[in-house]
């Protein structure tokens, strides 16, 4: 009885430790999704990414893969508007060649349908990247197949 209440109160813990401070010779990547929707950071350069709330990455070339979850209309069997409302995950990758020290950039995902687009912003709010659309699938359902890479492209 106490393992599980202790494990789940160092799992919230871990969600509500506050930020590292930036380190100045690396760029710091904020994520931003509106309310009701989640973007996580999943991995860099190919790398699991510890934390999901940021990345921080060296100066340079990077690829840097998010998860995004959003809710879509239908599902269920019933039309469009009487169905559940089914849970999508997509991966979206943002590649970009110049990550600068000390600089702050933003990642912001919105779902379009049943895919989802992302952008990379500099500090200025100039699009620097657009989000690759690795794949979409329903959250723990395989109802729909997953894209193939290369569509659904921001």
């Amino acid at each position: 009885m106490r393992t599980p209440l202790l494990l789940s109160l160092l799992a919230l813990g871990a969600c509500a430790s506050p930020l590292p401070q930036p380190d100045a010779g690396k760029a710091w990547v904020d994520l931003y999704a509106t309310a009701g929707y989640t973007l996580m950071a999943h991995r860099l350069d190919d790398q699991r990414w510890p934390d999901g709330r940021y990345f921080q990455v060296a100066p340079g070339a990077h690829q840097l893969d998010v998860r995004f979850q959003f809710e879509v209309a239908g599902g269920g069997g019933g039309d469009e508007f009487n169905g559940e409302p089914l849970q999508m995950t997509c991966h979206l990758r943002f590649a970009y060649d110049g990550f600068a020290a000390g600089q702050r950039y933003r990642i912001e995902a919105r779902p379009l349908q049943y895919k989802a687009q992302g952008w990379l912003y500099g500090a200025d709010r100039q699009v620097l990247a657009r989000a690759k659309v690795l794949r979409c699938n329903t959250f723990g359902d395989g109802m729909l197949p997953p894209l193939p890479l290369g569509e659904g492209q921001g």
